[in-house]
């Protein structure tokens, strides 16, 4: 996604829902889209399986937002996250949001803050319901994104044995007839009478079709080596005024 400028971002974690070693990963992943102004996360401090995520919030200055559990099975801090987002909403504070969760609760959330003109990018595990992925104008698979731990916050894992764990590294997926369709579909929509279609313009139409599409999830870091493993495309470099600089065109391959 193209940001025109350093865009002001409240940053929401479900702490319910996100292993504190990969915490540190996501916000440097955070860092390429805005400037964090808000930090916090959500959850019952007082339990004791939550006990790893003390190194983590002071390394990287997120405010814990202590909500009680009322209820067994009742997830509270849900709740809190909501209105919270609400209330920085209207504070005209930032510009987007972003939403740190695998739960599909955030969906109506995710919806009202874009009707109101936020960006909001969503972060979660792959097993995260579709619904909330659609609702986001970016998702990112926390699977994809490096762990990052400090020395400190190492050590605290070894020697703890409660609290969340770390995602599981997960293979990469592999470009399957779906997304195959999506991009053909894609580079039809906007080529030109030559079937030629500008990479940038290629990839912010996919972003828009499918908020979890990134090249990163099939191995590569971006779009253009992604395009240049499927043989069903091809790819021209052309020269700009601009020395040195090239724009990259694709096309579908004739048969």
């Amino acid at each position: 996604m193209d940001i025109q400028k350093e865009i002001r971002l409240a940053v929401l974690i479900d702490a319910d829902n996100v292993p504190y070693s990969n915490v540190k990963g996501v916000m440097e992943e955070i860092a390429k889209y805005g400037t964090p102004t808000f930090k916090r996360i959500y959850g019952d401090w007082t339990r004791p399986t939550v006990s790893g995520w003390k190194n983590v919030l002071l390394e990287n200055a997120i405010t814990p937002i202590q909500q009680y559990s009322y209820t067994s099975g009742k997830n509270s801090s849900d709740s809190a996250l909501i209105i919270d987002a609400m209330d920085i909403l209207y504070s005209g504070k930032v510009d987007g949001f972003c939403i740190i969760s695998s739960d599909s609760d955030f969906t109506r959330l995710a919806t009202r803050l874009r009707e109101a003109g936020m960006k909001v990018f969503g972060i979660g595990q792959k097993k995260t319901p579709n619904p909330f992925i659609v609702a986001c104008d970016k998702f990112i698979y926390m699977e994809i994104i490096p762990m990052v731990e400090e020395e400190q916050t190492v050590a605290e894992t070894k020697t703890k044995s409660r609290g969340p764990k770390p995602s599981p590294k997960v293979s990469v997926d592999k470009v399957n007839k779906e997304t195959l369709k999506l991009i053909t579909a894609t580079i039809n929509d906007i080529a030109d009478e030559n079937g030629w279609a500008f990479l940038g313009d290629v990839g912010n139409l996919l972003l828009k079709k499918q908020p979890d599409f990134d090249p990163r999830n099939y191995g590569f870091m971006k779009l253009t080596p992604l395009i240049k493993s499927l043989p069903q495309f091809e790819i021209d470099k052309r020269d700009t005024d601009k020395g040195g600089i090239k724009l990259v065109y694709i096309r579908i391959k004739e048969s």
